[in-house]
């Protein structure tokens, strides 16, 4: 594995202003306080600009105009790539579109959230501005190495009065954590023991108060939080399920980990999905449960494969082109949108179905092997009768 950057790259985003602004909205949305939302505003801002992967290289103008769409190009766009540099000139710094709404860059974002609302109350409180955030994103790895090492030496049994059972299942039952228990903390003690994350995780394990454990029971405790787990018929866990209380509105999914923070094993995806829907969320899907294979459509929770009808699928791509290729049957609707947007998706395995599509991309599948061609314009996938037939039915000169 690389090591990770500890400063910030030169780079430069052609959606700069679009990226500040969305940080700015979630973070006022989930409501940071004002150190949490400077610091993102500030470094985890520019480590976006700066590092961040996946991220789409422009190298010409034509690119920038494929990035941004209808919006016009800036000034500085236009100087940057209008004249080609002279070999004297030092090369000019890489430009790259970074999406707002990436799922790594959401997971990214709520990891550093987590942990910079840890910090209150610790020597770093105060002093978040001093910290970039390659160097935050290192404590965080620090602080979970040593968290997965303390959670070896320790145990805490499960406390079914903390618990209140929501759903039963064919591999088990869905519980939600009871706020007003005074077992709370402890059951999430055992929880986070057993999963393997730190959701309950508290710096004085035996008060059971600090630390990432000390944030998510104060949410629970006041109600702006819902803990959902999964557990066996031997009482396991097996998924823990957080959701964001919104006043007048359904609760939002935030996160979906299953064992040592990875996506929950298949055999429990139906159950879950199950859960999901008997829980009547909002339309958010976050990045954890992209990850599963499942989306929040308008019909309710269903795994990516399985949605079929136009309207969920275009909503679905809109949001997340790349997930083209899990659709078991893409509409042509869905076909032409990722044609505008990501033709390289439409190459083989994932060929376009339809035939207008097909040719509207024949230049971004290079390296297909063509049986006929006319004026120079190859025909993907036809065959060599088909190929002949077409030739003799042409005019002779």
């Amino acid at each position: 594995m690389a090591a990770p950057k500890l400063g910030y790259a030169p780079r430069n985003a052609l959606n700069a202003d679009a990226l500040k602004a969305a940080i700015a909205v979630r973070s006022r949305t989930r409501g940071d306080n004002d150190a949490v939302r400077a610091w993102l505003l500030n470094h985890f801002y520019r480590h976006l600009v700066a590092n961040f992967e996946p991220a789409r290289p422009i190298e010409s103008i034509d690119d920038a105009r494929d990035a941004l769409g209808d919006t016009s190009l800036p000034a500085w766009v236009r100087a940057r790539f209008g004249t080609p540099p002279k070999a004297s000139d030092n090369a000019p710094a890489p430009v790259v579109w970074v999406d707002p709404a990436a799922p790594e860059l959401l997971a990214l974002e709520a990891r550093l959230v987590e942990f910079l609302e840890s910090r209150t109350g610790t020597s770093l409180d105060g002093k978040l501005d001093r910290i970039n955030c390659p160097q935050a994103l290192a404590l965080w790895e620090k602080e979970h190495a040593r968290i997965a090492a303390r959670i070896e030496r320790g145990w805490r049994e499960s406390q079914p009065d903390a618990l209140i059972e929501r759903l039963a299942t064919p591999n088990g039952r869905f519980v939600e954590f009871r706020h007003d228990s005074p077992l709370l903390r402890a059951e999430m003690a055992f929880e986070t023991y057993v999963m393997r994350h730190c959701l309950g995780q508290f710096a004085d394990r035996q008060a059971l108060t600090g630390g990432y454990g000390e944030r998510y029971a104060e949410a629970i405790e006041a109600k702006r939080l819902r803990l959902v787990s999964f557990r066996d018929t031997q009482g396991q866990p097996h998924i823990t399920i957080s959701l964001i209380v919104r006043a007048g509105g359904k609760p939002e999914v935030e996160q979906v980990k299953g064992k040592q923070n990875r996506p929950p094993i298949a055999r429990y995806v139906d159950d879950l999905l199950t859960c999901l829907n008997a829980l009547d969320t909002s339309d958010e899907t976050p990045p954890d449960c992209i990850a599963i294979g499942i989306v929040r459509t308008e019909s309710g929770w269903r795994r990516i494969e399985d949605v079929t009808d136009a309207a969920s699928q275009t909503k679905l791509i809109g949001r997340y082109p790349r997930l083209f290729v899990r659709l078991a049957a893409p509409t042509p609707a869905v076909e032409w949108l990722v044609a505008a947007r990501q033709p390289e998706l439409l190459r083989r395995p994932n060929e376009a179905r339809t035939p207008g599509v097909r040719y509207a991309v024949r230049d971004a599948t290079p390296g297909g092997d063509a049986a006929f061609c006319t004026e120079g314009v190859r025909w993907p996938g036809l065959d060599a009768s088909e190929a002949q037939a077409l030739q003799a039915s042409r005019p002779q000169h």
